[in-house]
Protein backbone atom coordinates (compact mmCIF):
# COMPACT_ATOMS: atom_id res chain seq x y z
CA UNK A 1 0.00 0.00 0.00
CA UNK A 2 0.85 3.83 -0.71
CA UNK A 3 -0.08 6.19 1.69
CA UNK A 4 -0.44 9.67 1.06
CA UNK A 5 0.19 11.64 4.82
CA UNK A 6 -0.54 15.65 4.26
CA UNK A 7 0.69 16.92 6.55
CA UNK A 8 3.79 17.33 8.62
CA UNK A 9 3.51 17.99 12.09
CA UNK A 10 4.33 16.41 15.06
CA UNK A 11 1.45 14.43 15.24
CA UNK A 12 1.20 13.65 11.12
CA UNK A 13 4.98 12.99 11.62
CA UNK A 14 4.62 10.27 13.99
CA UNK A 15 1.66 8.62 12.47
CA UNK A 16 3.87 8.36 9.51
CA UNK A 17 6.20 6.39 10.87
CA UNK A 18 3.51 4.04 12.22
CA UNK A 19 2.19 3.91 8.87
CA UNK A 20 5.48 3.01 7.08
CA UNK A 21 6.04 -0.39 9.40
CA UNK A 22 3.52 -1.71 6.60
CA UNK A 23 2.85 0.19 4.05
CA UNK A 24 5.27 -0.04 0.51
CA UNK A 25 5.72 3.75 0.87
CA UNK A 26 4.35 6.87 3.02
CA UNK A 27 4.49 10.51 0.97
CA UNK A 28 4.27 13.04 3.43
CA UNK A 29 3.14 16.72 1.53
CA UNK A 30 4.98 19.60 3.71
CA UNK A 31 4.01 22.95 3.53
CA UNK A 32 7.72 23.96 4.06
CA UNK A 33 10.62 23.01 1.63
CA UNK A 34 13.25 22.69 4.70
CA UNK A 35 10.83 20.41 6.32
CA UNK A 36 10.51 18.44 3.10
CA UNK A 37 14.06 18.26 2.47
CA UNK A 38 15.01 17.26 5.98
CA UNK A 39 12.67 14.30 5.56
CA UNK A 40 14.45 13.04 2.45
CA UNK A 41 17.77 13.83 3.87
CA UNK A 42 18.37 13.12 7.22
CA UNK A 43 15.28 11.42 7.85
CA UNK A 44 14.27 13.65 10.32
CA UNK A 45 11.39 16.17 10.91
CA UNK A 46 13.55 19.42 11.34
CA UNK A 47 10.71 21.27 13.40
CA UNK A 48 8.85 18.71 15.37
CA UNK A 49 10.54 15.92 16.65
CA UNK A 50 13.76 16.48 15.59
CA UNK A 51 15.11 13.61 17.56
CA UNK A 52 12.96 10.87 16.03
CA UNK A 53 14.38 9.35 12.63
CA UNK A 54 11.49 8.15 10.23
CA UNK A 55 11.94 4.82 8.63
CA UNK A 56 13.42 5.07 5.08
CA UNK A 57 10.40 4.25 2.93
CA UNK A 58 8.88 7.81 4.11
CA UNK A 59 9.45 10.60 2.02
CA UNK A 60 8.39 13.76 2.24
CA UNK A 61 7.22 16.39 -0.68
CA UNK A 62 6.06 20.14 -1.31
CA UNK A 63 3.70 19.18 -3.78
CA UNK A 64 0.46 17.94 -3.01
CA UNK A 65 -0.81 16.10 -6.42
CA UNK A 66 2.83 14.21 -6.33
CA UNK A 67 1.87 13.52 -2.64
CA UNK A 68 -1.63 12.13 -3.37
CA UNK A 69 -0.46 10.27 -7.35
CA UNK A 70 -0.81 6.60 -6.60
CA UNK A 71 -2.15 6.35 -3.43
CA UNK A 72 -3.95 3.44 -1.92
CA UNK A 73 -5.10 5.66 1.10
CA UNK A 74 -4.62 9.21 2.41
CA UNK A 75 -4.04 10.62 5.99
CA UNK A 76 -5.14 14.09 6.73
CA UNK A 77 -2.98 15.62 9.45
CA UNK A 78 -3.18 19.55 8.88
CA UNK A 79 -4.47 22.38 11.29
CA UNK A 80 -8.37 22.32 11.98
CA UNK A 81 -7.86 26.03 10.41
CA UNK A 82 -6.06 24.54 7.05
CA UNK A 83 -8.24 21.85 6.36
CA UNK A 84 -11.06 22.72 4.01
CA UNK A 85 -8.63 24.58 2.09
CA UNK A 86 -6.07 22.02 1.53
CA UNK A 87 -9.02 19.25 0.40
CA UNK A 88 -10.38 21.49 -1.81
CA UNK A 89 -6.69 21.67 -3.86
CA UNK A 90 -6.56 18.08 -3.34
CA UNK A 91 -10.09 17.06 -4.25
CA UNK A 92 -9.55 17.28 -8.01
CA UNK A 93 -6.90 14.57 -7.64
CA UNK A 94 -8.57 12.13 -5.00
CA UNK A 95 -9.90 9.16 -6.81
CA UNK A 96 -13.42 8.52 -5.83
CA UNK A 97 -13.06 5.34 -3.63
CA UNK A 98 -10.11 6.37 -1.86
CA UNK A 99 -10.38 5.21 1.85
CA UNK A 100 -8.78 8.41 3.79
CA UNK A 101 -8.32 8.53 7.29
CA UNK A 102 -8.79 12.42 9.50
CA UNK A 103 -6.48 12.96 12.38
CA UNK A 104 -7.56 17.20 12.39
CA UNK A 105 -9.12 17.48 15.49
CA UNK A 106 -12.33 20.33 15.89
CA UNK A 107 -15.22 21.68 14.73
CA UNK A 108 -15.64 24.62 11.80
CA UNK A 109 -16.43 27.87 12.65
CA UNK A 110 -20.03 28.98 11.38
CA UNK A 111 -20.56 26.04 9.81
CA UNK A 112 -20.11 23.49 12.55
CA UNK A 113 -19.26 20.48 11.07
CA UNK A 114 -16.84 18.09 12.29
CA UNK A 115 -13.52 17.81 10.58
CA UNK A 116 -14.59 14.76 8.87
CA UNK A 117 -17.02 16.05 7.32
CA UNK A 118 -15.05 19.09 6.00
CA UNK A 119 -13.39 16.37 4.12
CA UNK A 120 -16.16 14.90 2.78
CA UNK A 121 -18.02 18.08 1.89
CA UNK A 122 -14.73 18.97 -0.38
CA UNK A 123 -13.63 15.22 -1.94
CA UNK A 124 -17.23 13.64 -1.94
CA UNK A 125 -18.23 9.80 -0.96
CA UNK A 126 -17.89 10.73 3.15
CA UNK A 127 -18.77 6.68 3.62
CA UNK A 128 -14.90 6.12 2.60
CA UNK A 129 -14.33 8.92 5.42
CA UNK A 130 -12.62 8.08 8.95
CA UNK A 131 -11.43 9.48 11.99
CA UNK A 132 -8.91 8.89 14.50
CA UNK A 133 -8.66 9.97 18.25
CA UNK A 134 -7.38 8.76 21.35
CA UNK A 135 -4.80 9.67 23.96
CA UNK A 136 -2.04 10.07 21.74
CA UNK A 137 1.39 12.24 22.16
CA UNK A 138 3.51 12.28 19.27
CA UNK A 139 6.56 12.49 21.63
CA UNK A 140 5.21 9.34 23.19
CA UNK A 141 4.13 7.24 19.73
CA UNK A 142 7.77 7.77 18.29
CA UNK A 143 9.38 5.78 20.77
CA UNK A 144 7.18 3.27 20.86
CA UNK A 145 5.13 3.83 23.64
CA UNK A 146 2.57 1.90 24.59
CA UNK A 147 -0.81 3.67 23.72
CA UNK A 148 -4.30 2.94 21.85
CA UNK A 149 -6.90 4.88 19.51
CA UNK A 150 -9.82 4.52 18.56
CA UNK A 151 -10.99 4.55 14.76
CA UNK A 152 -14.32 5.90 13.67
CA UNK A 153 -15.91 5.44 10.16
CA UNK A 154 -19.62 4.97 9.23
CA UNK A 155 -18.30 2.20 6.58
CA UNK A 156 -16.68 -1.04 9.30
CA UNK A 157 -14.44 -1.89 6.02
CA UNK A 158 -13.06 1.21 6.06
CA UNK A 159 -11.99 1.14 9.61
CA UNK A 160 -10.71 -2.04 9.01
CA UNK A 161 -8.31 -0.97 6.59
CA UNK A 162 -6.69 2.02 8.94
CA UNK A 163 -6.88 -0.78 11.53
CA UNK A 164 -4.71 -2.69 9.90
CA UNK A 165 -2.42 -0.12 8.44
CA UNK A 166 -1.44 1.57 11.74
CA UNK A 167 -1.72 -1.60 14.23
CA UNK A 168 1.27 -2.96 16.05
CA UNK A 169 1.71 -4.37 19.57
CA UNK A 170 2.54 -1.13 20.73
CA UNK A 171 -0.15 0.78 19.35
CA UNK A 172 -3.84 -0.78 19.80
CA UNK A 173 -6.50 0.25 17.59
CA UNK A 174 -10.30 -0.27 18.52
CA UNK A 175 -13.09 0.68 15.95
CA UNK A 176 -16.25 2.62 16.45
CA UNK A 177 -19.15 3.98 14.51
CA UNK A 178 -19.67 6.60 16.40
CA UNK A 179 -17.73 9.65 14.28
CA UNK A 180 -19.59 12.42 15.64
CA UNK A 181 -19.33 10.79 19.45
CA UNK A 182 -15.25 10.71 18.60
CA UNK A 183 -14.83 13.56 16.76
CA UNK A 184 -16.77 15.95 19.64
CA UNK A 185 -14.55 14.17 22.17
CA UNK A 186 -11.78 14.63 20.20
CA UNK A 187 -12.55 19.12 19.94
CA UNK A 188 -13.83 19.57 22.97
CA UNK A 189 -11.05 17.86 25.26
CA UNK A 190 -8.71 20.30 23.98
CA UNK A 191 -10.62 23.39 25.40
CA UNK A 192 -10.60 21.65 28.64
CA UNK A 193 -7.14 21.34 28.61
CA UNK A 194 -6.69 24.54 28.16
CA UNK A 195 -9.21 25.26 31.43
CA UNK A 196 -6.85 22.79 33.40
CA UNK A 197 -3.40 24.77 31.99
CA UNK A 198 -4.94 27.91 33.28
CA UNK A 199 -6.05 26.40 36.55
CA UNK A 200 -2.70 24.73 37.06
CA UNK A 201 -1.14 28.44 36.05
CA UNK A 202 -2.52 30.07 38.97
CA UNK A 203 -1.86 27.52 41.62
CA UNK A 204 -4.40 25.47 42.08
CA UNK A 205 -4.41 22.16 42.73
CA UNK A 206 -5.36 18.56 42.58
CA UNK A 207 -8.95 19.07 43.72
CA UNK A 208 -9.57 21.76 41.32
CA UNK A 209 -8.15 19.43 38.57
CA UNK A 210 -10.46 16.40 39.24
CA UNK A 211 -13.29 19.68 39.39
CA UNK A 212 -12.47 20.85 36.12
CA UNK A 213 -12.19 17.37 33.98
CA UNK A 214 -15.05 15.74 35.01
CA UNK A 215 -17.36 18.61 34.75
CA UNK A 216 -15.09 19.68 31.37
CA UNK A 217 -16.59 15.66 30.62
CA UNK A 218 -20.09 16.22 31.25
CA UNK A 219 -20.02 18.98 29.38
CA UNK A 220 -18.48 16.85 26.32
CA UNK A 221 -20.89 13.92 27.00
CA UNK A 222 -23.73 16.95 26.44
CA UNK A 223 -22.82 18.18 23.35
CA UNK A 224 -22.04 14.92 22.01
CA UNK A 225 -25.56 14.07 23.00
CA UNK A 226 -27.10 16.77 21.17
CA UNK A 227 -25.14 16.70 17.95
CA UNK A 228 -26.38 12.75 17.86
CA UNK A 229 -23.68 10.81 18.91
CA UNK A 230 -23.55 8.79 22.12
CA UNK A 231 -22.99 9.46 25.34
CA UNK A 232 -21.12 6.04 26.18
CA UNK A 233 -18.41 7.52 23.71
CA UNK A 234 -17.41 9.86 26.05
CA UNK A 235 -16.23 7.60 28.24
CA UNK A 236 -13.92 5.95 26.01
CA UNK A 237 -10.55 6.55 24.18
CA UNK A 238 -11.78 9.66 22.68
CA UNK A 239 -13.39 11.17 25.58
CA UNK A 240 -12.01 10.18 29.03
CA UNK A 241 -8.86 8.57 27.66
CA UNK A 242 -7.52 11.80 25.63
CA UNK A 243 -8.59 13.58 28.49
CA UNK A 244 -7.11 12.78 30.94
CA UNK A 245 -3.59 13.12 28.37
CA UNK A 246 -4.35 16.26 27.52
CA UNK A 247 -5.09 17.54 30.60
CA UNK A 248 -2.33 16.37 32.93
CA UNK A 249 0.98 16.17 30.12
CA UNK A 250 3.61 18.26 29.66
CA UNK A 251 3.72 17.50 25.95
CA UNK A 252 0.09 18.91 25.91
CA UNK A 253 0.55 22.36 23.94
CA UNK A 254 -3.10 23.35 24.81
CA UNK A 255 -2.07 22.77 28.67
CA UNK A 256 0.76 23.78 28.09
CA UNK A 257 -0.98 27.16 26.50
CA UNK A 258 -3.40 27.79 29.39
CA UNK A 259 -0.58 27.60 31.83
CA UNK A 260 1.01 30.33 29.94
CA UNK A 261 -1.91 32.32 29.46
CA UNK A 262 -3.01 32.60 33.14
CA UNK A 263 1.11 33.99 33.14
CA UNK A 264 0.42 37.17 30.95
CA UNK A 265 1.17 34.96 27.52
CA UNK A 266 -1.47 35.98 24.90
CA UNK A 267 -2.13 33.06 21.99
CA UNK A 268 -0.33 34.87 19.19
CA UNK A 269 2.62 35.06 20.91
CA UNK A 270 2.46 31.52 22.37
CA UNK A 271 1.45 30.22 18.77
CA UNK A 272 4.55 32.24 17.29
CA UNK A 273 6.86 30.31 19.63
CA UNK A 274 6.05 27.49 19.70
CA UNK A 275 5.03 27.30 15.90
CA UNK A 276 1.65 25.43 16.72
CA UNK A 277 -1.69 25.86 16.40
CA UNK A 278 -3.58 25.97 19.76
CA UNK A 279 -6.87 23.75 18.36
CA UNK A 280 -8.53 23.98 21.62
CA UNK A 281 -8.47 28.15 21.55
CA UNK A 282 -10.08 27.92 17.43
CA UNK A 283 -12.76 25.21 19.19
CA UNK A 284 -13.18 27.36 21.84
CA UNK A 285 -15.27 29.75 19.57
CA UNK A 286 -16.36 26.94 17.16
CA UNK A 287 -17.21 24.66 19.40
CA UNK A 288 -19.52 27.82 21.68
CA UNK A 289 -21.36 28.43 18.53
CA UNK A 290 -22.40 25.01 18.02
CA UNK A 291 -23.58 24.47 21.32
CA UNK A 292 -25.79 27.59 21.08
CA UNK A 293 -26.92 26.39 17.97
CA UNK A 294 -28.00 23.31 19.92
CA UNK A 295 -28.88 25.21 23.03
CA UNK A 296 -27.11 23.21 25.39
CA UNK A 297 -24.90 24.75 27.96
CA UNK A 298 -21.31 24.22 28.20
CA UNK A 299 -20.39 26.82 30.57
CA UNK A 300 -16.26 26.20 30.87
CA UNK A 301 -15.91 26.20 27.02
CA UNK A 302 -17.74 29.37 27.13
CA UNK A 303 -15.89 31.38 29.72
CA UNK A 304 -12.61 29.64 27.48
CA UNK A 305 -14.27 32.01 24.67
CA UNK A 306 -14.97 34.51 26.79
CA UNK A 307 -11.38 34.90 28.15
CA UNK A 308 -9.91 34.39 24.46
CA UNK A 309 -11.85 36.65 22.28
CA UNK A 310 -14.08 38.63 24.13
CA UNK A 311 -12.06 40.45 26.83
CA UNK A 312 -13.13 38.52 29.76
CA UNK A 313 -10.48 38.83 32.82
CA UNK A 314 -10.07 35.16 34.07
CA UNK A 315 -10.95 36.45 37.87
CA UNK A 316 -14.30 37.43 36.07
CA UNK A 317 -14.99 33.94 34.26
CA UNK A 318 -13.96 32.41 37.41
CA UNK A 319 -16.32 34.73 39.20
CA UNK A 320 -19.07 34.06 36.54
CA UNK A 321 -18.20 29.95 36.84
CA UNK A 322 -18.51 29.64 40.99
CA UNK A 323 -21.90 32.28 41.24
CA UNK A 324 -23.68 29.26 39.00
CA UNK A 325 -26.05 27.09 41.56
CA UNK A 326 -24.93 23.54 41.47
CA UNK A 327 -27.78 21.02 39.51
CA UNK A 328 -27.69 17.63 38.74
CA UNK A 329 -24.60 15.98 37.94
CA UNK A 330 -25.69 14.50 35.09
CA UNK A 331 -28.52 17.06 33.25
CA UNK A 332 -28.62 17.51 29.54
CA UNK A 333 -28.62 13.53 29.32
CA UNK A 334 -31.58 12.45 29.52
CA UNK A 335 -33.81 14.25 27.13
Amino acid sequence: MNVALIGSGSWGTAVAGLAAARAERVTMWAHSEQTAAGINGEHRNPRYLVGYELPENVVATTDLAQALDGADAIIFAVPSTHLRDVCHRAAPIIADETPVLCLTKGIEPESGLLMSEVIASEIGNEARVAALSGPNHAEEICRGGLSAAVIASEDPQIGETFKDLLLSTAFRIYLSQDMTGVEVCGAMKNVIAIVCGISAGTGAGDNTLALIMTRGLAEISRLVHARGGQAITCMGLAGMGDLIATCTSEHSRNRTFGYEFANGVSLDEYQERTHMVVEGAVAARSVSELARSLGVDIPLTFAVEQTLYNGVTLDRALEILTDRVPSQEFYGLND
